[in-house]
């Protein structure tokens, strides 16, 4: 080995707490970097490569039959702009029966003669294309259970078509629910009732502004309101990655974090151990080494645990993002999620670049020493620095290791610099984290929108195959649970909620719509914009539904696939992240002719004051009983693994720049007890006590860790202000001030405290080993 690798092996031996921390700290950056990157990356890629495989496509546009011909729309194809279209195809909202059960949910069907190509190809999953009627196949993202030879019935219908399954197959626009042979299409039309469908492929639909500008110009030579609903690839992209987009802003945040502080760590040890290795450096210089030897030693001191950090937090990162990225595989034909091998080169070396950049920029100090004049320096700072702190300090009434502590910082403020920084970090990261957790309970809470104390939930929904003999299944009666309710005693305000299946022209899929009866204003529903609903024909929605059918407040859209369409105004906007937040939240009077048998239906109960809750609903369960139903205390489930996922990463993400903040405030400390060690013998030989000792040192970063917990916790707090919006965008969701702000002034003064909590943490080690040191051995130090 090279006289210059020894030196560097040494250097890494010897200073076994200035390693661990450029470890600890590169590990946390690329650990946050990689998992950040990676779902930054893969989010999309299901979705990108099945869209460019599938020739998906980039506008589907749903046009009324009665309004607009075949011909007409043919026509279409040839406007500026439109790179290839196929249709009109033929479509029609239905609601199946499967193999004689309930019925299930409604269905937008299209009629195609085969799976296409130049625009939306069909993929087929399982079995093969309808050839003839009496054939369907269904999507893979159908409300049913797809089966091969699965029998579809259509009561309402005339004729009572019944269709065999024969395929099952998923479009990556989702531009249908069920595909038939055209032949098949008017078997499963109600008179007065069908459209007709457009996928259309543009020269330019890179972003939102241009797909609104094609769709404009397709349907600008039509009649007006021939378009009756629309959506875009890019509405579909977007809830394709919303799940793991949802981490990005949230993970870049606390990689941004985990980099800057690993720069400061790093440049900070370095300095140190120029610092405190003056008189070794002009050892070094005196038996030959050159000064760009002596730099690169030091830089080299920082890389091998930078190195050592870097592996472990490329590993980290890959483990932490399994879990992310596990919901996502297959969902597009992928079988796996792998993280791009870019990703990883492109961290790990950014990362050791910019570790060994700022160990050059701290060592280039030791470089530039003279040979003379290295070795004539001590390790005793110098002589009159602080001296008018420690006056000021011994003034105070307080004991005098306690002044002599709080004088420390202004001796070396530099390193008193480097270590609240390092402190500083930490308290944003635990503020952010607090305030993180508290917005996604909010969101919770918002999800459940159930703030009653008593709920009694609606039976199961009717979904896919159930009893075949539906009608010995006991099914509570709404009317009679209600008036049960309202005659029980201790019953104060109460609503009941029905939801129904719908679609909307121009989305597949269905959407929820949840039913009113009764004031549900104070059940917990958070507005966004707008008001809630006071009469019937209007109706709140959530921001994902605005965002899919191009709507805004005061705009109206139709419910099909019910007993008749519905029309109804949107007068607000409500946080719901259920259901993707496709639901429509309206008056049960509202779909009175549509669906006048609502039975899917809860009931939640707010009780009078003094009530006793579970009294109360021991009381209403006996006369729930004969009808089927029962009553349970508290609100709805709230959970969700993401909030666990998110919650999880964020408590060890924090920990990790907690235990590195602990680790640089120990690192600075222990550097000062060294060069102190003869001053601290001279104040033991003087009668100082262990006990006083540790408190001397402890008290030494005191003043640190308070300045930088108070200044910790307004930039955590920006922190929060920054990337909560951003997680609500990455999901398509308006956050509204209660989830943002959700600091209270009780809150904040224990979280300023937390600076000096990390400061006394990282500070006792030290302090245990001054407290330790024989009083003759630290006099003869020098």
């Amino acid at each position: 080995m090279s006289a210059l690798g020894k030196v560097v092996r040494s250097g890494v031996r010897r200073r076994r707490v200035q390693t661990l921390v450029i470890g600890l700290a590169t590990m946390m950056a690329v650990a946050a970097s990689i998992l950040g990157g990676s779902l930054l990356v893969v989010s999309g890629a299901p979705f990108d490569d099945a869209f460019a495989k599938q020739h998906g496509a980039h506008l589907s546009v749903q046009f009324d039959a009665g309004k607009v011909s075949a011909g007409q729309l043919s026509k279409s194809k040839d406007t500026e702009g439109v790179s290839s279209a196929v249709g009109p195809f033929r479509t029609a909202t239905v609601t199946p029966r499967s193999d004689g059960a309930v019925p299930g949910w409604p269905m937008t069907v299209v009629g195609r003669d085969d799976p296409g190509r130049d625009v939306d190809e069909v993929a087929l999953l399982d079995g093969r294309w309808p050839t003839h009627s009496g054939e369907i196949v269904l999507s893979a993202n159908s409300s049913l259970f797809p089966t091969i030879g699965m029998k579809l019935a259509f009561p309402d219908l005339p004729g009572g078509p019944t269709l065999t399954v024969v395929g099952v197959a998923r479009s990556v626009t989702q531009t249908a629910d069920a595909w038939v042979v055209p032949s098949q299409m008017p078997a499963l039309t109600a008179p007065g009732s069908g459209g007709y469908q457009m996928l259309y492929r543009f020269t330019d639909a890179g972003t939102a502004a241009q797909i609104t500008a094609g769709g404009r110009a397709v349907t600008e030579s039509l009649p007006p309101g021939t378009a009756v609903g629309e959506q875009s690839w890019l509405t579909v992209k977007k809830t394709a990655e919303r799940d793991t987009a949802l981490y990005v802003p949230f993970l870049v945040a606390f990689g941004a974090l985990g980099l800057v502080m690993s720069v400061l760590i790093v440049g900070n040890v370095v300095a140190s151990a120029v610092g405190t290795g003056t008189r070794r450096i002009g050892i070094l210089k005196a038996v030959g080494f050159t000064p760009a030897q002596v730099v690169r030693a030091h830089v080299g001191q920082a890389l091998i645990p930078a190195a050592v950090g870097t592996a472990l937090g490329v590993l980290a990162g890959h483990l932490l993002a399994v879990s992310v990225l596990a919901e996502t595989e297959e969902v597009y034909g992928t079988s796996s999620l792998a993280i791009a091998p870019w990703v990883d080169l492109a961290v790990i070396g950014g990362v050791l670049c910019l570790v060994a950049a700022t160990a050059w920029a701290s060592a280039w100090r030791a470089g530039r020493l003279r040979t003379v004049d290295a070795l004539a320096v001590g390790r005793t700072a110098t002589a009159g620095r602080g001296r008018w702190a420690a006056r000021l300090a011994g003034r105070l009434p307080l004991p005098q290791p306690v002044a002599l502590g709080l004088a420390r910082p202004f001796a070396r403020p530099a390193r008193a610099l480097a270590m609240g920084t390092a402190i500083l970090f930490g308290a944003i990261a635990v503020t952010f984290t607090v305030g993180m957790g508290a917005s996604l309970g909010q969101v919770m809470k918002a999800k459940a929108h159930d703030a009653a104390d008593v709920v009694v939930p609606a039976p199961l929904p009717d979904f896919g195959p159930q009893d075949p003999d539906p009608e010995k299944r006991p099914k509570a009666d709404p009317a009679a649970v209600a008036a049960a309710i309202e005659a029980a005693a201790g019953t104060g305000k109460y609503y009941s909620a029905a939801t129904v299946r719908a679609t909307v022209s121009g989305l597949t899929g269905t959407i929820d719509v949840i039913a009113f009866t009764g004031d549900a204003s104070w059940g917990g529903y958070t507005m966004v914009s707008g008001r809630w609903i006071d009469r019937p024909g209007e109706a709140v929605v959530p921001t994902p539904f605005l965002a899919a059918t191009g709507t805004r407040i005061d705009d109206t859209v139709t419910l099909n696939g019910l007993a008749e369409p519905v029309t109804v105004r949107i007068v607000g906007e409500v946080l719901d992240p259920r259901n993707d937040g496709m639901q429509v939240f309206t008056d049960a009077s509202t779909l009175t002719a549509a669906h006048p048998d609502l039975t899917e239906t809860s009931h939640h109960i707010a009780v009078t004051s003094g009530t006793d809750v579970t009294g109360y609903v021991d009381a209403l369960n006996n006369d729930l009983a004969p009808l089927g139903a029962t009553a349970r205390a508290g609100g709805l489930d709230a959970g969700g693994d993401m909030v666990v996922t998110l919650n999880a990463l964020s408590v060890i993400l924090t920990l990790m720049l907690v235990a590195v903040a602990a680790l640089g405030v120990l690192n600075g400390v222990l550097l000062d007890t060294r060069e102190r060690v003869r001053e601290i013998g001279v104040h033991k030989a003087l009668g100082m006590t262990p006990r006083q000792t540790i408190a001397m040192v402890i008290t030494s970063v005191v003043v640190t860790g308070l300045v930088a917990g108070t200044l910790g916790v307004p930039l955590g707090v920006a922190l929060h202000g920054w990337v909560i919006p951003a997680m609500g965008d990455s999901v398509g969701l308006r956050l509204p001030g209660s989830v943002i702000a959700v600091y209270h002034g009780a809150e904040l003064l224990p979280l300023a405290l937390g600076g000096l909590l990390i400061a006394t943490l990282g500070a006792l080690l030290p302090a245990g080993w001054a407290a330790r040191a024989r009083t003759a051995t630290a006099l003869r130090t020098e």
